[in-house]
């Protein structure tokens, strides 16, 4: 690795080559104020100027976050011409931008409130028109408004570098231009994932979650039998919503704050993963069996339905007809668990906590309503949980730890809990899968070949005398090959776990916001980081359970044995499973 000699502020340091000047400020222990700090490690555009340094061998200032270090470079970062500098930027941005910073929901989080503080703006030092604002909130899950965006693009490039997308870009021109699908039209009139990975790296609150809080609080008032459920991703990340560092276990601090919530239950999504497995494994050796169609692939990311639904709609015979883990724990809830406590289903109401913004839409499908009643009735992000818990006074630090509900539906296997990282599903499937072709559990219980965070990861297993092919991807740009083989007919694979997000839903776009501060020593990768420690908790938990595979959960077993028969039976199709529409026309 070649190194090359700077100078910062004239003090000496050795930084390896081909790093920005932001990046190699910052191993020499210095941060320039800048609009990447809170990124995800990455920077898309330079266009904000935040980040303005002096540099020798460059014609004037330049912005660190792209500009590379070069071989006896001399960088100033706090001269008066680099400070002004930074200040006047910063200031430019204010003078187009909302500041009703009291209403907004990335307060406490705005980077450009941030950079604010750090370069010493000034509120009002330029004055003038605005640019015009569009403000989006027809999709059940993202909110677009325009009168905060900063045009540094990074939502632009994310969804590029995430799935390959081209749904965000620059439109119109000069002090006209804005951040919008093609012609400005709304996430609803778009191919849009609904993932809300953009939402996850806007560094103001031009794009948000839309926010279902007052459902909750409209259900409670009316005396509605209100449950809460929580996904498995959600707890390795909660902790960050409280300045913990990242990859905290807080598992037990999250159930004491829902039940002080004043929630009737606090349950695991992870029953309903446990579930989706026993469903989603027998459903894959009926098609091996029978001669269904294969590959076979997972269907608990919505963000990854809607994308097949939108590009490959000839293919949505490959999908399991399994209905996501927290819709199943919905459907289950509102019939096996009303029955068994004298509940009329209307009476029920069900909030699922996800990382997800994704979720909110999928729980408006009408394929996902049983008896004509939605299946789960609100939808809350990792975030917007922190902020319910804030809002009712909770000090989430001193806390005791308490347990899920444990009655009917409240037990779950280390298999369920892994759902939540890439490769998890197909791991817990096979775990199995194996012991129901073999008649026997998989020795290590681990599949290691699943885990990691390649784009996309293939292992062969021979399960019942067959060899199987798998492979595991995870966002949409490492789906598309994928399914092109599939629509070519050429896929060796028998069964395929796909994610939409990067990393799985410890990184979904409901997620905490990546903040460099809560790393303990940090690595040069922030989100690399993120994705290993986040994991690292889901895959401790799983090893920490009494049962590790889904079908060795009791409550599992009894609830086949008391009413659902078994796996893909008629009542279990009834509830559990669901159908796909291609190129639908999702909010008309």
């Amino acid at each position: 690795m070649s190194l090359v000699n700077i100078k910062i502020e004239g003090i000496a340091y050795q930084v390896e080559e081909g790093l920005t000047i932001l990046e190699a400020a910052r191993r020499c222990g210095y941060d320039i104020p800048s609009l990447c700090t809170f990124n995800h490690g990455q920077c898309s555009q330079g266009s904000c100027r935040v980040c303005l340094v002096e540099a020798t061998g460059a014609r004037g200032l330049v912005a660190s976050c792209v500009y590379p270090v070069a071989e006896g470079m001399e960088i100033r970062i706090s001269s008066p011409k680099a400070v002004k500098a930074r200040r006047v930027s910063v200031e430019l941005l204010l003078s187009n931008h909302n500041r009703n910073c009291q209403q907004c929901s990335k307060n406490g989080h705005c980077e450009l409130l941030n950079v604010a503080q750090l370069t010493g703006a000034r509120d009002g030092a330029f004055k003038g028109k605005k640019t015009s604002t569009t403000y989006d909130e027809l999709t059940p899950s993202i909110v677009r408004d325009t009168s905060k965006c900063i045009l540094c693009g990074r939502c632009v490039t994310r969804c590029q570098e995430a799935h390959g997308n081209g749904i965000l870009g620059f439109e119109n021109r000069g002090f006209e231009t804005i951040v919008a699908p093609a012609g400005n039209r709304s996430f609803a009139d778009s191919p849009c994932l609904l993932c809300g990975q953009c939402v996850a790296v806007c560094p103001t609150g031009a794009l948000m979650e839309k926010s279902e809080i007052y459902k909750i609080d409209e259900a409670m008032a009316a005396g509605k039998h209100v449950i809460v459920q929580t996904a498995p991703a959600v707890r390795a990340s909660l902790g960050e919503e409280f300045d913990m560092p990242i990859g905290t276990p807080v598992t037990g601090k999250m159930v004491a704050a829902l039940k002080r919530l004043g929630f009737e239950k606090v349950y695991d999504t992870n029953f309903g993963a446990d579930l989706t497995i026993m469903e989603e494994a027998y459903e894959l050796l009926n098609r091996i069996k029978n001669g269904g169609t294969l590959p076979m692939i997972t269907s608990c990311s919505p963000g990854w339905v809607n994308y097949a639904e939108y590009y490959y709609g000839d293919c949505l015979d490959h999908l399991s007809s399994c209905k996501s883990p927290h819709e199943m724990e919905g459907a289950i809830l509102k019939s096996y668990y009303a029955e068994k406590n004298g509940l009329d289903p209307k009476d029920i109401f069900v909030v699922s906590i996800m990382p997800c913004t994704a979720k909110k839409y999928e729980k408006e499908r009408p394929a996902l309503k049983t008896k004509g009643l939605p299946d789960v009735d609100a939808v809350l992000t990792t975030r917007e949980l922190g902020k319910l818990i804030k809002r009712s006074g909770i000090n989430f630090h001193k806390l005791p730890d308490k347990e899920f509900d444990q009655d009917l539906i409240g037990l779950y296997s280390g298999a369920g809990v892994i759902f939540g990282v890439t490769g998890g599903v197909m791991e817990a499937a096979l775990r199995t899968a194996y012991f129901a072709l073999e008649g026997k559990e998989y020795g290590p219980i681990n599949f290691n070949e699943v885990r990691g965070f390649e784009g996309v990861k293939e292992a062969t297993f021979t399960l019942g005398g067959k060899e199987i092919k798998i492979a595991v991807a995870h966002g949409m740009k490492n789906a598309k090959p994928i399914m092109e083989d599939i629509r070519a007919g050429k896929s060796p694979y028998t069964f395929i776990e796909i994610m939409c997000c990067p990393g799985g839903c410890i990184n979904g776009g409901g997620q905490s916001y990546v903040r460099p501060s809560l790393l303990i020593d940090e690595e040069v990768n922030i989100i690399d980081t993120y994705l290993k420690r986040r994991a690292h908790a889901l895959y401790l938990e799983d090893e920490r359970q009494a049962y590790r595979q889904s079908h060795n959960n009791p409550q599992i077993k009894q609830l086949y044995a008391d009413y659902l028969g078994e796996p893909n039976s008629h009542k279990a199709h009834e509830l559990l499973h669901t159908t796909y529409v291609k190129n639908r026309e999702r909010f008309k």
